[in-house]
């Protein structure tokens, strides 16, 4: 279920003119969302000249509370202030915190981890992503601004995930532009109820290293892209057809990768 309203929702998209953040920006859905475009002044002044016609566009750093204020004001998400207490004092209505997969990377590699899992960094950035949810939680539950932690994969346009050269590290793990877009939307238009969540940010690959269930039962998360169909290399095998996406909910599934495909299984 999601939210509707008669006029566009006013968002503040924080690191605008990074990777993630200007892909979202120049692709949002312009007839739902209103943006306001908030780049750092050491930005390349070609980044945010491309900018400007998608939104607003200001200029302003996390360390300085004043222009946090005035960068929030009348806004009703901020994608992504990790919960800054200064979102709530604006009267912000939700935070998208963009936390990371190195939130859990400490699991053994055969495990896939579900959103209900603890935590388990792997390094100090995990370390400092783990801190974000947790302040995110304190913020949603105890403070009341809604706020949606996205576990991001690894968040890598076709031209990478085709090169067979480079993409075999993300074949659990990739998280398409496209489908990215869609679950950032999807997480600004959940309702306002849901205080607190912690969703994953991957497509539909056949095997992914975070259980994506919850999260497309939660948010109406619909990712159309996957990993083996779109490296060519792996076409040939068809993988997709042989195996069922990779997923908690299946009985063949134990502890993460399959011991035996369903043709195996049928003849045992």
């Amino acid at each position: 279920m999601t939210t509707t309203t008669n006029t566009r929702l006013f968002i503040l998209v924080t690191g605008a003119a990074g990777r993630i953040g200007s892909y979202f920006t120049k692709n949002a859905n312009k007839q739902k969302y209103k943006l306001r475009l908030m780049v750092h002044p050491s930005n390349p002044p070609e980044e945010v000249e491309s900018l400007k016609s998608h939104g607003e566009v200001i200029e302003a750093e996390l360390e300085k509370v004043e222009s946090l204020l005035k960068a929030c004001e009348g806004v009703h998400t901020v994608f992504h202030l990790a919960g800054q207490p200064t979102a709530k004092k604006s009267g912000v209505k939700r935070v998208i915190y963009a936390s990371s997969i190195h939130a859990i990377s400490g699991y053994p590699i055969d495990t896939q981890v579900r959103t209900i899992d603890l935590v388990n960094p792997g390094d100090l950035y995990g370390v400092s992503k783990c801190f974000g949810e947790a302040l995110g939680r304190y913020m949603g539950e105890q403070e009341g601004l809604s706020t949606i932690a996205i576990r991001i994969g690894s968040y890598q346009p076709y031209s990478i995930i085709k090169d067979e050269s480079r993409s075999a590290a993300f074949m659990n793990s990739w998280l398409s532009q496209p489908d990215a877009v869609h679950l950032f939307e999807r997480c600004i238009d959940a309702p306002l109820t849901l205080k607190f969540a912690i969703v994953h940010g991957l497509s539909r690959n056949t095997f992914n290293r975070m259980d994506i269930n919850s999260t497309c039962e939660l948010l109406g998360y619909d990712p159309q892209d996957n990993f083996f169909q779109a490296q060519e290399c792996f076409k040939p095998l068809n993988i997709t057809n042989r195996f069922p996406t990779f997923s908690l909910h299946d009985s063949q599934q134990k502890s993460g990768l399959r011991d035996k495909s369903p043709e195996q299984t049928k003849e045992n």
